[in-house]
């Protein structure tokens, strides 16, 4: 009902905007209406619905389907712990903070809890009813324990003496007994317990252990029983002598989003006080099993303190995050064939020197994964440590993982006596805990650590290299659109360019100095830095755009990015749109913008790609008559990555990596397997498939093609 609305308030709002009121004799636009927006957090729940989509694919390989069904629930745990629990803030003010698209936080959150509720419906059906089965067929059973056979169930048991029951700890409530402190994301049970002697019954709560494999393995056919219903069957060896009569699964979710104060002085002891307090965070949301008693669900709701929209009863499985653990089995055939990232000309004679000689000749674009992270990123940072023309080595920390090259390079460059420096964003939400780790972990190495700004985040994704070369100095950076972490580098698309560009190595400089200094940001060069000179440059260029599609001259504008939010910088698109210009536009997830409305937005396309690689890379081609701009960087149309964060985004000019960022954007609109499209009413349509294996498949062999071409006899 809700969507059928949009759509005739969108139809109304645009006809204002495509017939000018004319006053006096001079044409006057009307007040642009908030209907051409579309709501932010509804935009992130449609990716969902293109997941779930997706998982219904035969065409795609079953593991990765299972994956599917781990994503959607991992993001929703983020998206209510963080969307979800400012919003619910929002309305407990009492303030009329209203979204660009007019709605308040109570008809936001109304319209969260009823998608909500039909997406995990949804997602319960195609794990149960469908993969499930499919999972079975391919000899990879997911038992019930009330089916189990005795000698699976005697495994069973002997597990859970062994493996199972030392760990656990029943919570009882009743007199002297209060209701305990449930942590965030935890899976517990339920449990009605009474006292056959004197009828008095108590609810107690039991953690299901985390850190503990989900999947219980038992018996000659090596079936799989979800932990928390071993648990459940032997729960009266936790309460001896009395009678279980209830037991049912549930989850906590708990506002996890904080602020670390302007004024903190600390920064690193501001952000382990705020760690410290998002454990008690509000309840945000409360996953209750479907066979649960209304009894005991109101037992939680009271002692909880959440409100009925807060409450979502799951059939089927708690939190299927988990099921990733089913993902990883290793069965090569249940999943997208092994892909290793090529080695760019560049970077494969594997000699440091040649290395920086090919970058110094001309700008290299890499593009993940289809290129290999550990022969070109890898190998740029362990240059920077160990090459002995090294004098410096500068990079920042947003994301990182176990693996990453970073720390172990920043680590040696110190040891060896170069200047070894790095920005750590403490404040990068949920790697909080990880990174403090690291920063330590450097300061006693002898890096320069630095924590940016209690306001700002630093997400920029840069490093620079200083090397000696004959009697003076040179730089080399790399500026990526993606973190620089070992692991999701392999799953993650994303692009890097590689340069020794003076102005652009001297930005690079600079920005790192205004990161770790003090001082007024100077006038950039090049680079594109958010929160100074991105935004009012990307608006310029959009302006030019409109105006060379009046003047009757080339006018494109093409932007890939994960989100899109930002509403000056879409009225800037709209005006280009009324301008005659085209634009496209790739939005992985979130897109407030409504494409194809006339007289607003005709000339605006929109997709959303998937597949086997999350598609996370940001990128712009601008094209205004004669003049064209090419970007890559690590900011995507939000305003909290223009306004709040230090983002950068920086020119590509080589004409082969121009190339190669056109071909990409020509793949994507190109290629209509594993992709959907924006319609004026906000929804996404699946695009038919035309039988190609999707944009990720051609440019895999693509690559692949390239990769031969490279080590062919000539």
């Amino acid at each position: 009902m809700a969507r059928a609305a949009d759509k005739g308030v969108a139809g109304a709002g645009v006809a204002a905007l495509a017939t000018p009121r004319r006053r006096g004799g001079a044409a006057r636009r009307p007040k642009p209406p908030p209907d051409r927006f579309l709501n932010r957090e509804l935009s992130w729940l449609d990716w969902n619905d293109r997941c779930i989509q997706l998982g219904q694919d035969a065409t795609v390989p079953l593991l990765h389907r299972i994956r599917l069904c781990s994503f959607i629930s991992t993001g929703l745990d983020e998206f209510f712990m963080v969307r979800v629990a400012g919003l619910e803030r929002q309305a407990a003010s009492g303030l009329d903070v209203r979204s660009p698209d007019g709605r308040s936080p109570h008809a936001t959150l109304d319209e969260i809890a009823t998608r909500v509720r039909e997406q995990v419906r949804k997602q319960s059906d195609l794990y149960d009813h469908d993969l499930l089965p499919a999972l079975a067929d391919a000899g990879i059973r997911i038992g019930r324990v009330e089916a189990a056979t005795r000698a699976e169930l005697r495994a069973l048991g002997a597990h859970y003496e062994r493996e199972i029951y030392p760990v656990l700890t029943p919570l009882a409530i009743g007199p002297g007994q209060p209701f305990p402190y449930i942590s965030g994301l935890s899976l517990s049970l339920g449990v009605f317990v009474r006292d056959p002697a004197t009828g008095e019954e108590r609810l107690a709560r039991v953690k299901v252990p985390e850190g503990m494999s989900r999947f219980i393995t038992a018996g000659r056919e090596r079936v799989m029983f979800p932990l928390e219903e071993v648990i459940a069957h032997f729960l009266p060896r936790l309460f001896p002598g009395m009678e279980v009569v209830e037991s049912a699964p549930f989850r906590v979710t708990r506002d996890a989003d904080f602020d670390v104060s302007d004024d903190a002085d600390d920064l690193l002891e501001a952000v382990q006080v705020e760690l410290r307090r998002r454990r008690f965070g509000d309840v945000v949301r409360l996953e209750v099993a479907h066979a649960m008693s209304q009894r005991m669900q109101r037992r939680l709701v009271d002692s909880l303190d959440v409100s009925d929209r807060q409450v979502f009863r799951i059939h089927g499985m708690l939190d299927l995050a988990d099921v990733s653990q089913l993902a990883d089995i290793d069965r090569p055939e249940l999943k997208f064939e092994p892909w290793v990232g090529v080695v760019p000309p560049a970077f494969a004679s594997g000699d440091r020197r040649e290395m920086f000689q090919a970058i110094a000749e001309n700008d290299v674009l890499i593009h993940l994964p289809y290129d290999s992270f550990a022969a070109t990123v890898e190998e740029f940072i362990n240059a920077g440590a160990r090459d002995p023309d090294s004098v410096a080595l500068k990079t920042t920390v947003y994301r990182t993982s176990e693996r990453s090259p970073l720390i172990p390079a920043l680590i040696r460059a110190a040891e060896e006596g170069k200047q070894s420096v790095c920005v750590v964003e403490l404040k990068a939400r949920f790697d909080e805990s990880r990174n403090i780790h690291w920063s330590r972990a450097l300061e006693e190495a002898g890096t320069h650590v630095a924590y940016g700004f209690p306001h700002l985040k630093v997400h920029a994704k840069t490093t620079l290299i200083v090397r000696r070369e004959g009697r003076g100095l040179r730089r080399y950076a790399h500026i990526g659109t993606g973190n620089y972490h070992a692991l999701t580098a392999r799953v993650y698309e994303d692009f890097g360019l590689f340069t020794a560009d003076d102005d652009i190595t001297a930005d690079v400089s600079d920005l790192f100095n205004l990161l770790t200094g003090f001082g007024r940001p100077q006038n950039f060069r090049k680079l594109l830095v958010s929160p100074y000179t991105l935004r009012p440059r990307l608006l310029e260029l959009f302006a030019a755009v409109a105006d060379a599609a009046r003047a009757g001259r080339r006018a494109r504008i093409r932007i890939k990015v994960n989100h899109f939010t930002d509403a000056e910088l879409i009225d800037a698109l709209y005006e280009a749109s009324r301008a005659g210009a085209q634009v496209d536009i790739v939005a992985r997830t979130v897109c407030a913008l409504r494409p194809g409305v006339e007289g607003l937005s005709e000339n605006i396309r929109v997709r959303s790609v998937l597949g086997r690689w999350l598609e996370h890379s940001r990128a712009f081609i601008i094209e205004a008559g004669d003049d064209s701009t090419y970007l890559i960087g690590s900011a995507d149309l939000m305003p909290r990555n223009l306004d709040g964060r230090f983002e950068v985004l920086v020119p590509v000019e080589g004409e082969t990596a121009r190339r190669q960022l056109a071909e990409m954007f020509d793949a994507l609109f190109g290629i209509a397997d594993y992709s959907w499209q924006l319609l004026p009413d906000g929804s996404w349509a699946r695009l038919p498939s035309d039988g190609t294996g999707g944009t990720q498949l051609a440019l895999i062999r693509r690559a692949r093609r390239s990769s031969t071409a490279q080590t062919a006899p000539r």
